[in-house]
């Protein structure tokens, strides 16, 4: 079977079913797992080039709706007649739904619902794991700084916090991507930031960007050192890699209540 994924999301939940070397082509930003670093590279997730990605032949493109814009690439597929199944989760329990249905469409059913089971015992664990946090914390998560925006309620991000024991200050949202000003997150005033830009290395994030904001000094997070710099590709992208984030974010809160986080991804044993 001959396969394409258009955005990272995609590429990784492949890898959960052992499906990477099944691959023909990815985006340009699929960077996980490096088996897919050699792979022909079809352009953007927002601009794929689909006169390249025709010519590969696929018997099955994944393709998403997870960033604005990707509608264009799902209408070009169906005006090239070109096969393909699309994909838009907003919660980890859809990400499980996405394993099982996609294993469908490979006949790796299996294979795919023995790893969202895995998935959802790791869920439920957690959920049982928050309920004994004395203090949750409210957490500001910040996806891009200029102008700012943050998940609200209708996201992974929100249920993440949930399950880490704390609280997401935009839950009241109805939105999945909030944009706001800096002097509404000073007014709800979180304990905890944590500065995951997409698209941006943790190298290239400093607490320093948040801390010279105009009355950052009267933030509870910066005033306590609680600016965390997190690898946005443990949770910026809609896929099963997401418990690695949980995990992690879960130790660093309460480490007391949670696991200690290692770095194994608990989905690939």
């Amino acid at each position: 079977m001959r396969l394409v994924s258009i955005c990272p999301s995609n590429t990784e939940l492949l890898h959960y079913l052992g499906l990477t070397s099944k691959l023909v082509g990815v985006d340009d930003f699929s960077d996980w797992p490096k088996e897919v670093l050699d792979l022909p590279k079809l352009g953007p997730d927002l601009t794929i080039n689909m006169d390249k990605l025709e010519a590969l032949e696929p018997d099955l493109v994944l393709a998403s709706l997870s960033v604005p814009g990707m509608e264009k690439n799902i209408e070009e597929l169906e005006k090239r007649s070109i096969p393909h199944v699309v994909l838009n989760p907003q919660s980890l329990e859809d990400i499980a739904g996405d394993l099982v249905r996609v294993g469908e469409y490979t006949n790796l059913s299996s294979k795919a619902n023995e790893v969202a089971s895995s998935m959802m015992e790791i869920i439920h664990t957690y959920r049982q794991c928050a309920t004994t946090c004395e203090n949750k914390p409210s957490l500001y998560w910040e996806w891009w700084p200029k102008p700012i925006f943050t998940p609200g309620k209708i996201n992974w991000l929100t249920e993440i916090s949930d399950l880490a024991g704390a609280v997401n200050i935009f839950s009241d949202k109805e939105v999945a991507s909030y944009q706001t000003e800096w002097a509404e997150v000073v007014e709800k005033n979180p304990d905890a930031i944590c500065m995951i830009w997409v698209g941006v290395k943790e190298s290239k994030m400093n607490p320093k960007h948040v801390m010279k904001r105009e009355n950052a000094e009267n933030v509870h997070a910066v005033r306590n050192s609680q600016i965390h710099v997190l690898e946005e590709s443990l949770y910026c992208r809609p896929s099963p890699r997401l418990i690695l984030g949980l995990q992690k974010l879960a130790a660093l809160l309460h480490p007391s209540s949670y696991p200690a986080y290692k770095g194994e991804d608990p989905l690939l044993k």
